[in-house]
């Protein structure tokens, strides 16, 4: 029983913990996120608003209280300062576009609709902001191309420091195709921002991207080769994270990139890495080109023999060979069904069928009734004309063919020979890439409101976690408060995912029975006999109760021969039925007592 107790005492503490859950959740978020003197964290009670205080003063003097639900904490917004070297810090909390230029090119190769970068930009708070005056960039038009850009206080030089680029894209009405990538725009003496385009040199792309079920994160370099000058893209491995959420959940995600000067890179999202690898090792294709190559000059002889098998050329076919015998032949064994009705054709015109009034038999040609089985076939093992079934041909052989030997001048595959590659480099250092001056966005989109802010690039990787925690930091916060506590996400999860009803049901419904099992459909312990106390040693019910049941037995016949008024021939009757029930009450008395005598308990009983 303290078993079931105790189970049940734990099924209830699981239960109030998961209840209290959302609510701790929310507490955490906001004390993780507010650290440090940048961010307030208020908890307000909301004062229910006062009515007229002439009208239903006696109601509600007369009526309870409504109770008063604590509010949600709220964060207070305070806008990012970067801190420590950078070369862009932008925020757009000023609510302009300042220091940025809009595209009034057009695309190359594009209908003449939609050539012109026409797309909408807006400096404006989020649909459903969780933090108050906090602004940013937004992508406005659908199936529009977009393109703005900003120049950065200065240059950065691929030296020794790392480069580090970190945003904050929001997809607030999803993303169906289209992308949220970034551009760090090469620094030329001809970069005009005002003709930004797709075909703008650029020496890092780097950002969301997702068409269909295809979800992208891409980090896209663009390297000069020494000996010709050429620029080529180098593509980073496809990330082994799944990165759907992050296009779906309709939260704000923090993208950062570090590229340190040893050629390693790392992608996060949210802070968390998802991404990482080697310049040198782990990008398509590869930054150096192979030191050799197959010959183009070099064309396979004639005479060069690729096959390892060859049919045996002095293989004979054998006299007794038939080529032409059949693969089947007719069961000569076979004997036609008694009954078979030869004379009666398996189908037949149905009888009852009347040819439309609308039949035209010119246009539609003689009428013929529908066939149907023929129902003196039903009860025959079969009709028409009967044939022997066809069975395999034991004879039969095929057509003959010579077997296959080994080649005796099989030279292998054929493959050009290796020359010294003309293009061949090596490139030890390519995180030394071209210098870029402006960071832009160029875009199609076929969903709008995609939200931009808080863009960073500094060579300080402490610098941008600062700035993370002065700016997305508030922002996780906000929507972490703000989060439904767990039953809505529950509901809300089923509305996506109606099984998941199944899962519930199956999730309560299982602890209420098992409690039910252990709690009310346990046996009650019988009673064992003195021979199963012998066997089991299991521990005998105290011996004083029995001395108390055998003394009481031995004074109720007392008693009943002192009451006053008893008749003599009254008390011979049970005198007769005391007796046997005496003699009865010796005998198992005797048994008992031996038992006693030989458990262990009585013999400690008896040393003691």
């Amino acid at each position: 029983m303290n078993q079931r107790v105790g189970l049940f005492v734990l099924l209830a503490a699981g239960l109030l913990c998961l209840s209290l859950a959302p609510v701790s959740r929310g507490d955490d978020l906001v004390e993780d996120g507010l650290d440090g003197d940048d961010a307030d964290v208020e908890d307000e009670m909301d004062l229910s608003l006062a009515g007229d205080e002439d009208l239903e003063d006696d109601v509600q003097d007369e009526a309870p209280p409504a109770p008063k639900t604590p509010p949600s904490p709220q964060v207070t917004y305070k806008a990012p300062e970067p801190k420590g070297e950078h070369f862009i810090a932008e925020s757009f909390d000023k609510g302009t576009l300042d220091g940025w230029i809009l595209s009034n090119a057009k695309k190359d190769d594009a209908d003449e609709e939609i050539a012109k970068y026409d797309g909408k930009w807006a400096v404006e708070e989020m649909k459903d902001s969780k933090l108050p005056g906090d602004k940013g960039l937004v992508l406005k038009s659908r199936a529009k191309h977009h393109a703005i850009s900003a120049h950065l206080l200065r240059p950065f030089t691929f030296e020794t420091m790392p480069l580090v680029i970190q945003y904050e894209v929001n997809f607030q009405s999803g993303i169906d195709c289209g992308g949220a990538y970034v551009k760090l725009l090469t620094e030329t003496p001809d970069l005009d921002l005002d003709q930004f385009v797709d075909k703008t040199p650029y020496t890092i792309m780097f950002g969301p991207d997702k068409c269909g079920e295809d979800y992208k994160l891409h980090f896209i370099f663009r390297h000069k080769n020494p000996k010709t000058g050429e620029y080529e893209e180098k593509h980073a491995k496809k990330p082994d994270a799944d990165l759907r959420t992050y296009f779906t959940d309709k939260k704000t995600h923090l993208y950062t990139l570090v590229v340190n000067s040893d050629n390693s890179f790392e992608v996060l999202v949210d802070q968390t890495v998802v991404n990482s690898g080697n310049l040198l090792t782990d990008m398509t294709p590869a930054v150096n080109p192979p030191a050799e190559i197959e010959d183009p000059d070099d064309h396979k002889p004639e005479d060069w023999d690729e096959r390892p098998k060859i049919q045996d050329p002095d293989s004979v076919k054998p006299e007794d060979w038939d080529e032409d015998a059949p693969a089947q032949i007719p069961d000569e064994s076979a004997v036609k069904p008694d009954g078979w009705l030869d004379d009666e054709p398996e189908y037949i015109g149905d009888p009852d069928a009347i040819k439309p009034e609308d039949w035209d038999e010119d246009m539609d040609g003689e009428w013929e009734a529908p066939q149907i089985p023929n129902p003196a076939c039903e009860t025959a093992p079969g009709c028409g004309t009967w044939k022997r079934p066809m069975i395999d041909n034991p004879n039969y052989k095929g057509k003959w063919k010579p077997p296959m030997i080994d080649n005796p001048n099989y030279q292998g595959v054929w493959k050009p020979r290796k020359i010294p590659n003309p293009a061949y480099f090596e490139d030890l250092h390519p995180y030394k890439m071209s210098p870029f001056s402006a960071l832009g966005l160029e875009l199609w989109s076929m969903t709008s409101d995609i939200f931009f802010d808080n863009f960073f690039i500094t060579n300080d990787r402490n610098a941008a976690e600062r700035w993370a925690s002065d700016s997305w930091g508030l922002k996780k916060a906000a929507e972490g408060a703000a989060e439904p506590g767990l039953a809505a996400q529950m509901l809300n999860a089923a509305e996506e995912r109606p099984w998941l009803w199944v899962v519930y049901v199956l999730t309560v419904a299982l602890p209420l029975i098992l409690i039910f099992v252990f709690c009310c459909t346990g046996k009650k312990k019988s009673s064992a006999s003195p021979a199963e106390y012998k066997k089991t040693d299991e521990p005998q019910p105290d011996v004083k109760e029995e001395e108390e049941e055998e003394e009481e037995a031995e004074e109720a016949p007392k008693a009943e021969k002192n009451s006053p008024g008893t008749d003599k021939s009254e008390d011979e009757e049970p005198a007769e039925e005391e007796e046997d029930e005496e003699k009865e009450n010796t005998a198992d008395e005797k048994l008992e007592d031996d038992v006693l005598r030989r458990s262990p308990r009585s013999r400690k009983l008896r040393k003691e």
